[in-house]
């Protein structure tokens, strides 16, 4: 089956993330400069503007911090996916990523509730990360 959604755009800074999510790892960067973790891959960290990088590996673990249910679908691409879960997960590590909360209980989904990760493979290049209740 063709996947029909959007994908991402997978450029140098970005692809050791995504090769790792391939592979089923969630990789964050963490500062030598300053020792915070950020999420999304950039080249510069956003809290000292450091270059001093590394990728570290994540737990897959976290507490949603804030979602919406989208009744409404972003698009006919979604359409079969509505009603679904957008949600800003605190990570296990500190950083905050927007990911969906795969449930069928969309009501059930609350500010606070743990999560862990879980990785679907949507062609052969991309996995995307998404979460589900713990």
């Amino acid at each position: 089956m063709m996947y029909e959604k959007p994908l991402p755009i997978v450029d140098q800074e970005s692809r050791p993330y995504w090769d790792a999510l391939k592979q089923h790892r969630l990789l964050i960067k963490s500062c030598r400069g300053c020792g915070q973790r950020h999420f999304y891959p950039r080249e510069l960290c956003p809290h000292c503007h450091s270059d001093e990088l590394d990728w570290i590996e994540a737990a897959g673990e976290g507490v949603i911090y804030s979602y919406t249910v989208a009744r409404r679908p972003a698009g006919p691409a979604f359409k079969a996916d509505a009603p679904y879960v957008v949600a800003i997960i605190t990570l296990a590590e500190g950083p905050r990523m927007m990911s969906n909360i795969i449930t069928d209980q969309v009501d059930a989904v609350r500010i606070g509730q743990r999560v862990k990760l879980l990785f679907e493979d949507v062609t052969d290049e991309i996995t995307l990360p998404k979460f589900q209740l713990a």
